[in-house]
C-alpha cells in the first residue's frame, strides 16, 4: 500500500506540477509571463460575462423572461 501512496506523490510531484514548477521559477524574471494563465482566465470571464448580459438584455426585451410567481399552488395563498 506504501508504494501506491508514493507513486501518487510521484505522479503528483514529477509530473503533473512541472508546468507549477516553470511558471514559479518564471516568476523571478518575467512576472507578466508568470501570470499568463490568470489574465486567460480574467479575459474569459470578462468576455462571458458581456456576453451573458447582452443576452439578459435581449430576453429582457422580447418579454421571454417574465416569470410567473403562481406556477405553484403554494405560493397563491
Amino acid at each position: 500500500m506504501k508504494a501506491f501512496f508514493e507513486a501518487i506523490q510521484f505522479l503528483f510531484v514529477e509530473v503533473l506540477f512541472v508546468p507549477m514548477d516553470f511558471l514559479r521559477s518564471l516568476e523571478l524574471t518575467n512576472w507578466w509571463g508568470a501570470n499568463i494563465i490568470n489574465w486567460v482566465f480574467i479575459c474569459i470571464c470578462c468576455y462571458w460575462t458581456y456576453y451573458w448580459t447582452k443576452q439578459l438584455q435581449i430576453f429582457k426585451k422580447t418579454g421571454a423572461d417574465e416569470q410567473d410567481t403562481t406556477a405553484h399552488s403554494f405560493l397563491t395563498k
